[in-house]
């Protein structure tokens, strides 16, 4: 069975000022998204899954899944501030998402082959859908413990020149994934020391080599199970906050921990960037604008 491709838009894009994911970046109109997409369609996937919030889905399938859904099966599902498991509801107040983790479980009943998740905002290049697809083609299903993959790039190569990011900060041994744990407003500051903020609140000092998720991960089925356990636990401590989030970096780090899993960090030629704040446009353009002269991409994607 081919893979699936599972893509992060739920987002409202609130550093960013607007919906990112449907703001066009390439020579005809086409979003980042669109690359994606096109990348992940030439790699071997045969379906994307696009996690949305209700109130855009006009819009986005209009203005993104119609393009391509003559050359790739399309489904929306919508992330639901509301969908959570028997027992608990949304705190009173409460209007931020719950995190990627959630955004992974709104389509846990459409799931049924393994699936790589995407953010629907960022660049990752075609090498890095080759890789995932290898993967998912080369490693055997899990016996012992399951086998999961994800992508990695230098952190230096995902800041951005104009305010933090958040960032899943990896280590690693022989290509093997350690640990990873979200760290929030990354940035190098007026000393020159790249910093951010650990899961505990705590400003530490990262080192701009090292190797930082940027949510591109390989999955078999298996995980929803362990997403959901993980998301009842992350609930009960943290089911009454306003801004508290799940996320898959530490649910993978948990797992890993445990041995219940390993994950492979594959190696790309591939160059990562995105966009988080409206100043980091002009650079991604013109990265896309290169990519398109070098004949990398055709000059109208879905023509």
């Amino acid at each position: 069975m081919k893979p699936t491709l599972l893509v992060l838009a739920a987002g409202m894009g609130s550093r960013y000022g607007g919906l990112k994911q449907m703001d066009p970046m390439g020579p005809n109109g086409e979003t980042v998204l669109d690359y994606s997409v096109y990348d992940a369609i030439e790699a071997g996937f045969d379906r994307v899954i696009f996690i949305i919030r209700k109130e855009f889905e006009e819009s986005f399938r209009n203005e993104v899944g119609a393009k391509f859904a003559d050359k790739i099966k399309v489904d929306y599902i919508f992330q639901d501030l509301n969908d959570l498991p028997d027992g608990y509801s949304l705190p009173e107040g409460r209007v931020k998402p719950w995190g990627t983790t959630h955004a992974i479980l709104a389509a846990r009943d459409v799931i049924d082959s393994h699936f790589a998740v995407i953010n629907a905002d960022d660049f990752y290049g075609a090498d890095s859908f080759q890789q995932i697809t290898s993967y998912f083609t080369e490693t055997a299903d899990a016996t012992d413990k399951e086998h999961y993959c994800m992508v990695g790039y230098k952190l230096s190569n995902t800041l951005s020149d104009h305010g933090n990011v958040n960032r899943g900060i990896c280590k690693d041994t022989n290509g093997f994934l350690d640990a990873v744990e979200e760290h929030t407003e990354i940035e190098v500051e007026a000393d020159g020391i790249c910093r951010g903020n650990n899961l505990n609140g705590e400003r530490v000092e990262i080192s701009t080599s090292a190797i930082a998720s940027m949510n591109f991960w390989g999955f078999s089925v298996s995980i929803i199970d362990h997403l959901q356990a993980h998301f009842i636990e992350f609930l009960k401590e943290h089911g009454t906050e306003m801004k508290s989030e799940c996320y898959i970096p530490t649910v993978v780090d948990e797992l890993l921990a445990s041995g219940k899993a390993d994950c492979n960090i594959l190696e790309t030629s591939s160059s990562w960037f995105g966009v988080t704040y409206p100043k980091d446009k002009g650079s991604c353009v013109s990265s896309i604008k290169a990519l398109v002269e070098n004949g990398k991409y055709p000059n109208n994607l879905w023509s």
